[in-house]
């Protein structure tokens, strides 16, 4: 991205070397089975064309993404890579999905029917989404898959994949994990003999691919974890494999002042200074996905932890510096200053979310920018 098309004192940056180390060690992990690079949701607001070109440069064979919009745009760039979209598609959009080479997701007979009406003789390929315990889209029996499969007999569309997805893959109590593997692999040992011979079966997610390597079929869908990130504490915990995040957030001081014993800062006066105090305002609010739960949070200035004071506004947050600072002084958001370290997790933990959720809730008025 170029930086002189952006006149903000905010932005992130994107380790693209970060992604490609995560990739290869997922890919070493598994022996080198298939990595589908899931980029959905803008690459977790990391940046879906630049993340989706260095996974596969890195090794990654296939992307996969939620929504069919996102299956378009990387299209474009990506002509010849296999796309999977992950979610529920209108059926009046298969023509469209079948003419750009797009897999699609099925799991239920009537969208069959309603797809077979649409297609004029192009062939469409499709993968069948097993819901063994997840409880959000997928066929839930043995008999709902051969309605399925009978709806697809003798037609253009094509099942040439199979996949399911764990609910519980990261947490420490394995009992739910093992039922969900347990009916799919009994789901599966009765309904492949009726789908092709060079189906691709993948199950597994970041937590299931990297905790149980052996439990995998064909392929797995990185999402989290390609990103550098744990999907919980207890895989953190494991480390099953060495991740290298990604994804660093700035900004600069653009107003530095001191401030007397009880003046009050921002909306509400909900922080009152203690005694003299020098704050310190930068351009980043919750306009920007940097919500006012992230009050009491801290950033690192010159290396020195500073709370955020004061409710956050749309546009700028307050800062409590230790000592004054020059204007434009850089603060580190989400990133390592001088062996000081602020995470996606410490983020999540202060909004009591998960880290998934920070990346994607940091909207685009701020620019990336690419490290390559």
């Amino acid at each position: 991205m170029n930086k002189s098309a952006y006149h903000r004192d905010t932005w992130a940056e994107i380790d693209l070397q970060a992604i490609k180390h995560n990739v290869v060690e997922m890919k070493n992990h598994l022996n080198n089975k298939e990595v589908f690079a899931v980029v959905k949701a803008d690459a977790y607001g990391h940046g879906e064309k630049e993340v989706a070109e260095a996974a596969l440069n890195a090794g990654a064979s296939r992307l996969a993404v939620a929504v069919f919009d996102e299956a378009l745009r990387l299209r474009e760039h990506f002509p010849e890579v296999p796309i999977l979209v992950m979610g529920w598609t209108a059926p009046q959009y298969v023509r469209l999905a079948a003419q750009n080479n797009i897999t699609l997701t099925a799991f239920q007979t009537e969208w069959v029917n309603q797809a077979k009406s649409y297609l004029k003789g192009e062939p469409l390929s499709i993968h069948l989404k097993v819901d063994t315990g997840m409880g959000r889209i997928g066929i839930r029996s043995v008999e709902e898959a051969y309605d399925v499969i009978r709806a697809c007999d003798n037609t253009s569309i094509k099942i040439t994949g199979v996949f399911t997805h764990f609910a519980t893959a990261d947490e420490s109590d394995l009992l739910y994990y093992q039922q969900q593997l347990g009916a799919f692999k009994q789901w599966l040992k009765q309904v492949k003999p009726h789908l092709p011979d060079d189906l691709t079966v993948h199950i597994g997610n970041s937590a299931a691919a990297m905790r149980f390597p052996d439990d995998m079929y064909d392929g797995v869908r990185f999402g989290i974890s390609m990103y550098g990130l744990y999907p919980s504490p207890t895989v953190k915990g494991e480390q099953p494999i060495k991740l290298k995040p990604a994804f660093s957030l700035y900004s600069r001081l653009i107003h530095v002042k001191k401030v007397h014993k009880g003046d009050a800062i921002s909306y509400g006066a909900t922080y009152k200074a203690q005694d003299e105090e020098w704050i310190g305002t930068i351009p980043i609010g919750y306009g920007d996905g940097w919500i006012r739960k992230l009050q009491d949070f801290s950033a690192l200035v010159d290396g020195n932890k500073c709370p955020i004071v004061g409710r956050i506004c749309m546009d700028q947050s307050m800062i409590k510096l230790n000592r004054p600072y020059e204007l434009g002084t850089k603060v580190t958001l989400i990133g390592e200053d001088q062996n000081a370290f602020v995470s996606m997790d410490d983020a999540a933990e202060h909004l009591e979310t998960i880290n998934y959720e920070i990346p994607c809730i940091l909207g685009q008025r701020i620019p990336r920018f690419y490290i390559t």
